[in-house]
Protein backbone atom coordinates (compact mmCIF):
# COMPACT_ATOMS: atom_id res chain seq x y z
CA UNK A 1 0.00 0.00 0.00
CA UNK A 2 0.96 3.64 -0.41
CA UNK A 3 1.26 5.83 2.68
CA UNK A 4 1.62 9.61 2.98
CA UNK A 5 3.26 11.22 6.01
CA UNK A 6 2.73 14.93 6.67
CA UNK A 7 5.65 16.72 8.33
CA UNK A 8 9.36 17.35 8.02
CA UNK A 9 11.08 16.79 11.38
CA UNK A 10 12.79 14.03 13.31
CA UNK A 11 9.50 12.49 14.39
CA UNK A 12 8.32 12.23 10.79
CA UNK A 13 11.68 10.81 9.68
CA UNK A 14 11.26 8.12 12.36
CA UNK A 15 7.78 7.31 11.00
CA UNK A 16 9.08 7.23 7.41
CA UNK A 17 12.00 5.00 8.44
CA UNK A 18 9.66 2.54 10.15
CA UNK A 19 7.19 2.49 7.24
CA UNK A 20 10.02 1.86 4.79
CA UNK A 21 10.82 -1.33 6.70
CA UNK A 22 7.17 -2.49 6.78
CA UNK A 23 6.40 -5.42 4.42
CA UNK A 24 2.91 -4.12 3.64
CA UNK A 25 4.13 -0.71 2.42
CA UNK A 26 5.13 -0.41 -1.22
CA UNK A 27 5.55 3.38 -1.40
CA UNK A 28 6.21 6.00 1.26
CA UNK A 29 5.37 9.60 0.38
CA UNK A 30 6.04 12.60 2.59
CA UNK A 31 5.10 16.28 2.38
CA UNK A 32 7.21 18.27 2.59
CA UNK A 33 9.80 15.93 4.15
CA UNK A 34 13.51 16.69 4.45
CA UNK A 35 16.78 15.74 2.78
CA UNK A 36 17.32 12.74 5.02
CA UNK A 37 13.99 11.14 4.15
CA UNK A 38 14.74 10.98 0.43
CA UNK A 39 16.53 7.65 0.92
CA UNK A 40 13.26 6.03 1.93
CA UNK A 41 10.44 8.20 0.60
CA UNK A 42 9.25 10.39 -2.25
CA UNK A 43 9.22 13.98 -0.98
CA UNK A 44 6.62 16.43 -2.29
CA UNK A 45 6.91 20.18 -2.01
CA UNK A 46 3.43 21.23 -0.97
CA UNK A 47 1.99 22.40 2.33
CA UNK A 48 -0.83 20.84 4.34
CA UNK A 49 -2.30 24.34 4.45
CA UNK A 50 -3.25 23.93 0.78
CA UNK A 51 -5.85 21.32 1.64
CA UNK A 52 -7.31 20.91 -1.85
CA UNK A 53 -3.87 20.23 -3.33
CA UNK A 54 -3.27 17.72 -0.55
CA UNK A 55 -6.57 15.96 -1.14
CA UNK A 56 -6.15 15.83 -4.92
CA UNK A 57 -2.63 14.44 -4.51
CA UNK A 58 -3.94 11.65 -2.27
CA UNK A 59 -6.73 10.76 -4.68
CA UNK A 60 -4.52 10.91 -7.77
CA UNK A 61 -1.67 8.93 -6.20
CA UNK A 62 -4.06 6.41 -4.59
CA UNK A 63 -2.75 7.00 -1.09
CA UNK A 64 -4.35 4.46 1.26
CA UNK A 65 -3.40 6.00 4.60
CA UNK A 66 -2.34 9.50 5.65
CA UNK A 67 -0.35 9.86 8.88
CA UNK A 68 -0.30 13.40 10.27
CA UNK A 69 2.85 14.06 12.28
CA UNK A 70 2.84 17.62 13.68
CA UNK A 71 0.27 19.27 15.91
CA UNK A 72 -0.53 22.30 13.72
CA UNK A 73 -2.39 20.45 10.93
CA UNK A 74 -4.24 18.37 13.52
CA UNK A 75 -5.47 21.44 15.37
CA UNK A 76 -6.36 23.06 12.03
CA UNK A 77 -8.68 20.13 11.19
CA UNK A 78 -6.75 18.58 8.31
CA UNK A 79 -7.77 15.09 9.45
CA UNK A 80 -11.43 16.11 9.22
CA UNK A 81 -10.99 17.53 5.71
CA UNK A 82 -9.31 14.33 4.50
CA UNK A 83 -11.93 12.07 6.06
CA UNK A 84 -14.72 14.09 4.49
CA UNK A 85 -13.27 13.11 1.09
CA UNK A 86 -13.18 9.42 1.99
CA UNK A 87 -9.49 9.14 2.88
CA UNK A 88 -8.14 7.06 5.77
CA UNK A 89 -6.24 9.13 8.34
CA UNK A 90 -4.20 8.51 11.47
CA UNK A 91 -4.85 11.60 13.56
CA UNK A 92 -7.67 12.96 15.71
CA UNK A 93 -10.43 15.28 14.64
CA UNK A 94 -9.95 18.99 15.27
CA UNK A 95 -12.07 18.63 18.40
CA UNK A 96 -9.83 15.82 19.64
CA UNK A 97 -6.71 17.86 18.84
CA UNK A 98 -7.99 20.70 21.06
CA UNK A 99 -6.59 18.69 23.96
CA UNK A 100 -3.22 19.87 22.72
CA UNK A 101 -4.23 23.03 20.93
CA UNK A 102 -5.65 24.71 24.05
CA UNK A 103 -4.09 24.26 27.49
CA UNK A 104 -7.22 25.79 29.03
CA UNK A 105 -9.54 23.38 27.22
CA UNK A 106 -7.31 20.48 28.28
CA UNK A 107 -7.43 21.53 31.94
CA UNK A 108 -11.21 21.85 31.86
CA UNK A 109 -11.37 18.42 30.19
CA UNK A 110 -9.17 16.93 32.93
CA UNK A 111 -11.36 18.49 35.60
CA UNK A 112 -14.55 17.15 34.02
CA UNK A 113 -12.97 13.70 33.73
CA UNK A 114 -11.76 13.71 37.35
CA UNK A 115 -8.11 13.33 36.36
CA UNK A 116 -5.43 14.33 38.91
CA UNK A 117 -3.68 17.49 37.77
CA UNK A 118 -2.16 20.62 39.26
CA UNK A 119 -4.32 23.44 40.63
CA UNK A 120 -4.68 26.29 38.13
CA UNK A 121 -6.13 29.68 37.33
CA UNK A 122 -6.94 31.19 33.93
CA UNK A 123 -5.23 34.55 33.41
CA UNK A 124 -5.02 37.10 30.59
CA UNK A 125 -3.30 40.19 32.06
CA UNK A 126 -0.16 40.88 34.06
CA UNK A 127 -2.23 42.30 36.91
CA UNK A 128 -4.57 39.33 36.92
CA UNK A 129 -1.64 36.93 36.96
CA UNK A 130 -0.07 38.59 39.98
CA UNK A 131 -3.40 38.64 41.81
CA UNK A 132 -3.98 34.95 41.10
CA UNK A 133 -0.43 34.14 42.21
CA UNK A 134 -1.45 34.93 45.79
CA UNK A 135 -3.18 31.53 45.83
CA UNK A 136 -0.06 29.63 44.70
CA UNK A 137 3.39 28.94 46.09
CA UNK A 138 6.62 29.38 44.12
CA UNK A 139 7.89 28.22 41.75
CA UNK A 140 5.05 29.37 39.50
CA UNK A 141 4.21 27.78 36.15
CA UNK A 142 2.77 29.94 33.37
CA UNK A 143 1.55 28.17 30.21
CA UNK A 144 0.41 29.91 27.04
CA UNK A 145 -3.02 28.61 26.06
CA UNK A 146 -2.30 27.93 22.38
CA UNK A 147 0.39 26.23 20.33
CA UNK A 148 3.76 27.88 20.87
CA UNK A 149 6.18 25.42 19.25
CA UNK A 150 7.03 23.88 22.60
CA UNK A 151 8.19 27.20 24.05
CA UNK A 152 5.05 28.43 25.80
CA UNK A 153 5.88 27.29 29.34
CA UNK A 154 7.68 29.45 31.90
CA UNK A 155 8.76 28.08 35.29
CA UNK A 156 9.26 31.10 37.52
CA UNK A 157 11.13 30.86 40.82
CA UNK A 158 10.03 34.28 42.08
CA UNK A 159 7.09 36.63 41.72
CA UNK A 160 9.36 39.00 39.78
CA UNK A 161 10.15 36.28 37.25
CA UNK A 162 6.42 35.57 36.96
CA UNK A 163 5.72 39.25 36.33
CA UNK A 164 8.35 39.30 33.57
CA UNK A 165 6.91 36.18 31.95
CA UNK A 166 3.36 37.56 32.09
CA UNK A 167 4.61 40.79 30.54
CA UNK A 168 6.15 38.80 27.71
CA UNK A 169 2.90 36.91 27.15
CA UNK A 170 0.27 39.63 27.51
CA UNK A 171 2.01 42.94 26.80
CA UNK A 172 4.87 42.06 24.47
CA UNK A 173 2.78 39.25 22.90
CA UNK A 174 5.81 37.08 22.15
CA UNK A 175 3.51 34.15 21.36
CA UNK A 176 0.92 36.16 19.47
CA UNK A 177 -2.63 34.86 19.71
CA UNK A 178 -1.39 31.66 21.39
CA UNK A 179 -0.45 33.69 24.46
CA UNK A 180 -3.51 35.94 24.77
CA UNK A 181 -4.68 33.71 27.61
CA UNK A 182 -2.66 31.44 29.85
CA UNK A 183 -2.77 28.98 32.71
CA UNK A 184 -1.14 29.81 36.00
CA UNK A 185 -0.40 26.44 37.60
CA UNK A 186 0.88 25.19 40.89
CA UNK A 187 4.30 23.64 40.31
CA UNK A 188 4.22 19.85 40.67
CA UNK A 189 7.42 18.28 42.05
CA UNK A 190 8.38 14.74 41.10
CA UNK A 191 9.83 12.94 38.10
CA UNK A 192 8.44 12.97 34.60
CA UNK A 193 7.68 10.20 32.13
CA UNK A 194 6.16 9.99 28.66
CA UNK A 195 3.18 7.63 28.41
CA UNK A 196 1.82 7.16 24.90
CA UNK A 197 -1.07 5.14 23.58
CA UNK A 198 -2.67 4.15 20.30
CA UNK A 199 -6.40 4.72 20.55
CA UNK A 200 -9.62 4.62 18.54
CA UNK A 201 -11.24 6.87 21.14
CA UNK A 202 -12.64 4.08 23.29
CA UNK A 203 -9.93 1.39 23.41
CA UNK A 204 -6.17 1.77 23.70
CA UNK A 205 -2.84 0.01 23.36
CA UNK A 206 0.05 1.38 25.40
CA UNK A 207 3.35 2.00 23.63
CA UNK A 208 6.76 1.42 25.25
CA UNK A 209 7.26 3.94 28.05
CA UNK A 210 9.91 6.56 27.33
CA UNK A 211 11.66 9.32 29.20
CA UNK A 212 12.68 12.60 27.61
CA UNK A 213 15.47 14.88 28.83
CA UNK A 214 14.08 18.39 28.45
CA UNK A 215 16.85 20.59 29.81
CA UNK A 216 19.65 21.71 27.50
CA UNK A 217 22.60 20.80 29.73
CA UNK A 218 23.87 17.80 31.66
CA UNK A 219 22.38 17.29 35.11
CA UNK A 220 19.03 18.75 33.97
CA UNK A 221 20.46 22.26 33.98
CA UNK A 222 19.86 25.13 31.56
CA UNK A 223 16.73 26.18 29.67
CA UNK A 224 13.87 23.92 28.67
CA UNK A 225 14.04 22.56 25.13
CA UNK A 226 11.92 20.40 22.87
CA UNK A 227 13.94 17.46 24.15
CA UNK A 228 17.67 16.63 24.10
CA UNK A 229 17.38 12.85 24.15
CA UNK A 230 15.18 9.91 25.04
CA UNK A 231 15.36 6.29 26.12
CA UNK A 232 12.85 3.44 25.96
CA UNK A 233 11.55 1.29 27.40
CA UNK A 234 11.94 2.51 30.97
CA UNK A 235 10.95 0.19 33.81
CA UNK A 236 8.16 1.37 36.09
CA UNK A 237 6.47 -0.31 39.00
CA UNK A 238 3.35 -2.28 37.97
CA UNK A 239 1.33 -0.39 40.57
CA UNK A 240 2.32 2.94 38.97
CA UNK A 241 1.29 1.66 35.56
CA UNK A 242 -2.08 0.58 36.99
CA UNK A 243 -2.59 4.02 38.54
CA UNK A 244 -1.79 5.75 35.24
CA UNK A 245 -4.29 3.56 33.42
CA UNK A 246 -7.08 3.80 36.00
CA UNK A 247 -6.68 7.47 37.00
CA UNK A 248 -5.60 9.06 33.72
CA UNK A 249 -5.90 6.94 30.57
CA UNK A 250 -9.30 5.34 31.12
CA UNK A 251 -10.97 8.56 32.39
CA UNK A 252 -9.60 10.33 29.28
CA UNK A 253 -11.14 7.74 26.94
CA UNK A 254 -14.39 7.75 28.88
CA UNK A 255 -14.64 11.54 28.58
CA UNK A 256 -13.84 11.43 24.84
CA UNK A 257 -16.62 8.86 24.38
CA UNK A 258 -19.03 10.92 26.47
CA UNK A 259 -18.38 13.96 24.29
CA UNK A 260 -18.63 11.97 21.04
CA UNK A 261 -15.14 13.04 19.97
CA UNK A 262 -13.64 11.22 16.99
CA UNK A 263 -10.12 10.14 17.89
CA UNK A 264 -8.07 7.72 15.81
CA UNK A 265 -4.44 8.27 16.56
CA UNK A 266 -2.03 8.80 19.40
CA UNK A 267 -2.34 10.40 22.82
CA UNK A 268 0.81 11.50 24.61
CA UNK A 269 0.34 11.89 28.36
CA UNK A 270 2.98 14.06 29.99
CA UNK A 271 2.93 12.65 33.51
CA UNK A 272 4.59 13.85 36.70
CA UNK A 273 5.04 11.08 39.25
CA UNK A 274 4.56 12.53 42.74
CA UNK A 275 4.50 10.96 46.22
CA UNK A 276 0.68 11.04 45.94
CA UNK A 277 0.71 9.24 42.58
CA UNK A 278 0.71 10.26 38.91
CA UNK A 279 -0.46 13.76 37.96
CA UNK A 280 -1.22 14.79 34.39
CA UNK A 281 0.81 17.76 33.13
CA UNK A 282 -0.45 17.93 29.56
CA UNK A 283 -1.83 16.12 26.55
CA UNK A 284 -0.26 15.91 23.14
CA UNK A 285 -2.47 14.46 20.43
CA UNK A 286 0.29 13.01 18.27
CA UNK A 287 3.50 11.08 18.70
CA UNK A 288 6.18 12.81 20.74
CA UNK A 289 9.44 14.23 19.46
CA UNK A 290 11.97 12.77 20.30
CA UNK A 291 9.98 9.93 21.95
CA UNK A 292 8.90 8.56 18.55
CA UNK A 293 12.52 7.99 17.60
CA UNK A 294 12.97 5.41 20.39
CA UNK A 295 9.47 3.93 20.53
CA UNK A 296 8.96 2.90 16.91
CA UNK A 297 12.11 0.72 16.65
CA UNK A 298 10.74 -1.38 19.52
CA UNK A 299 7.53 -2.34 17.68
CA UNK A 300 7.86 -5.76 16.08
CA UNK A 301 4.62 -5.68 14.07
CA UNK A 302 4.14 -4.44 10.52
CA UNK A 303 3.80 -0.72 11.25
CA UNK A 304 1.98 0.00 8.00
CA UNK A 305 -0.78 -2.47 8.85
CA UNK A 306 -1.02 -1.08 12.39
CA UNK A 307 -1.58 2.39 10.97
CA UNK A 308 -4.14 1.24 8.40
CA UNK A 309 -6.12 -0.60 11.09
CA UNK A 310 -5.93 2.44 13.38
CA UNK A 311 -7.20 4.73 10.62
CA UNK A 312 -10.28 2.47 10.43
CA UNK A 313 -10.79 2.52 14.18
CA UNK A 314 -9.42 -0.97 14.74
CA UNK A 315 -6.72 -1.81 17.29
CA UNK A 316 -4.62 -4.93 17.08
CA UNK A 317 -2.43 -6.26 19.92
CA UNK A 318 1.12 -4.91 19.84
CA UNK A 319 4.24 -7.06 19.95
CA UNK A 320 7.61 -5.63 20.95
CA UNK A 321 11.21 -6.47 20.22
CA UNK A 322 13.26 -7.38 23.32
CA UNK A 323 15.68 -4.47 22.82
CA UNK A 324 16.36 -1.00 24.21
CA UNK A 325 16.60 2.23 22.22
CA UNK A 326 18.29 5.56 22.86
CA UNK A 327 18.24 8.89 21.06
CA UNK A 328 20.84 11.64 21.51
CA UNK A 329 19.96 15.00 19.99
CA UNK A 330 22.65 17.04 18.23
CA UNK A 331 21.61 20.69 18.31
CA UNK A 332 22.62 23.95 16.65
CA UNK A 333 24.70 26.63 18.39
CA UNK A 334 22.40 29.06 20.18
CA UNK A 335 19.61 26.53 20.72
CA UNK A 336 16.92 26.97 22.02
CA UNK A 337 16.78 30.79 21.89
CA UNK A 338 19.06 32.06 19.11
CA UNK A 339 19.49 29.17 16.69
CA UNK A 340 22.29 29.54 14.17
CA UNK A 341 21.42 28.05 10.79
CA UNK A 342 23.65 27.33 7.84
CA UNK A 343 26.59 25.92 9.81
CA UNK A 344 28.35 23.27 7.73
CA UNK A 345 28.12 19.72 9.06
CA UNK A 346 31.26 17.60 8.83
CA UNK A 347 30.92 13.84 8.57
CA UNK A 348 28.59 11.31 6.98
CA UNK A 349 24.88 11.66 7.71
CA UNK A 350 24.23 8.28 6.08
CA UNK A 351 26.79 6.36 8.13
CA UNK A 352 24.78 3.59 9.81
CA UNK A 353 24.51 -0.03 10.91
CA UNK A 354 21.59 -2.14 12.08
CA UNK A 355 22.28 -0.89 15.61
CA UNK A 356 22.85 2.81 15.00
CA UNK A 357 21.80 5.49 12.51
CA UNK A 358 20.83 9.15 12.13
CA UNK A 359 17.36 10.57 11.75
CA UNK A 360 17.29 14.08 10.29
CA UNK A 361 15.35 16.83 12.07
CA UNK A 362 16.64 20.37 11.44
CA UNK A 363 19.36 19.81 8.83
CA UNK A 364 19.44 19.92 5.05
CA UNK A 365 21.68 19.05 2.15
CA UNK A 366 22.62 22.01 -0.01
CA UNK A 367 22.55 21.87 -3.84
CA UNK A 368 26.36 21.94 -3.72
CA UNK A 369 26.40 18.75 -1.63
CA UNK A 370 27.40 19.64 1.94
CA UNK A 371 24.90 19.36 4.78
CA UNK A 372 24.17 22.38 6.99
CA UNK A 373 22.20 23.06 10.15
CA UNK A 374 18.65 24.22 9.42
CA UNK A 375 16.91 24.29 12.79
CA UNK A 376 17.38 23.97 16.53
CA UNK A 377 17.57 20.21 16.90
CA UNK A 378 19.46 19.03 13.82
CA UNK A 379 20.13 15.31 14.04
CA UNK A 380 18.91 12.40 16.16
CA UNK A 381 21.62 9.82 16.84
CA UNK A 382 19.77 6.54 17.38
CA UNK A 383 21.23 3.51 19.12
CA UNK A 384 19.72 0.07 19.68
CA UNK A 385 20.99 -2.71 21.95
CA UNK A 386 20.16 -5.73 24.04
CA UNK A 387 20.07 -3.42 27.05
CA UNK A 388 20.08 0.30 27.80
CA UNK A 389 23.86 0.54 28.12
CA UNK A 390 24.39 -0.98 24.69
CA UNK A 391 21.75 1.30 23.18
CA UNK A 392 23.35 4.40 24.71
CA UNK A 393 26.85 3.31 23.68
CA UNK A 394 25.60 2.90 20.10
CA UNK A 395 23.78 6.25 20.11
CA UNK A 396 26.85 8.12 21.36
CA UNK A 397 29.05 6.23 18.88
CA UNK A 398 26.71 7.34 16.11
CA UNK A 399 26.87 10.95 17.33
CA UNK A 400 30.60 11.10 16.52
CA UNK A 401 29.90 10.76 12.79
CA UNK A 402 28.56 14.33 12.46
CA UNK A 403 30.22 17.43 13.84
CA UNK A 404 29.84 21.18 13.43
CA UNK A 405 31.11 24.30 15.12
CA UNK A 406 29.17 25.08 18.30
CA UNK A 407 27.41 21.71 18.34
CA UNK A 408 25.35 21.04 21.47
CA UNK A 409 24.57 17.64 22.98
CA UNK A 410 24.09 16.16 26.42
CA UNK A 411 26.45 13.49 27.68
CA UNK A 412 24.16 12.10 30.38
CA UNK A 413 21.13 10.82 28.47
CA UNK A 414 19.68 7.83 30.33
CA UNK A 415 22.43 7.91 32.95
CA UNK A 416 20.08 7.74 35.94
CA UNK A 417 18.58 4.51 34.62
CA UNK A 418 21.97 2.86 34.25
CA UNK A 419 22.35 2.90 38.02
Amino acid sequence: MKVLVLGQGGREHAIVHRLAHSPSVTEVHVAPGNSGMKRYALCHDFSWKDQETLIQFCLRTEIEVVIIGPEDPLVAGVADALRERGLLVVGPSAEGARLEGSKIHAKEFMTDAGIPTAAYAIVDTVEGTLQAAAGFTPPYVLKADGLAAGKGVAICKTIEELKNAATDYFDKKIFGAAGERALLEQFTPGWELSYLILTNGTESQVLPIAQDHKRLLDGDEGPNTGGMGTIAPIPIDPSLREQIESRIVQPTLKELTKRGTLFRGFVFFGIMVTPEGPSLLEYNTRLGDPETQVILPLIQDDFGLLMKDLSRGKLRPLNYRPVSAACVILASPGYPDAVKKGVEIRGDIFEETDQRYFLVAGAKQTPQGPWVTDGGRCLCAIGLGDNLKQALDNAYAQSTHAKWDGQLLRRDIGKKFLT
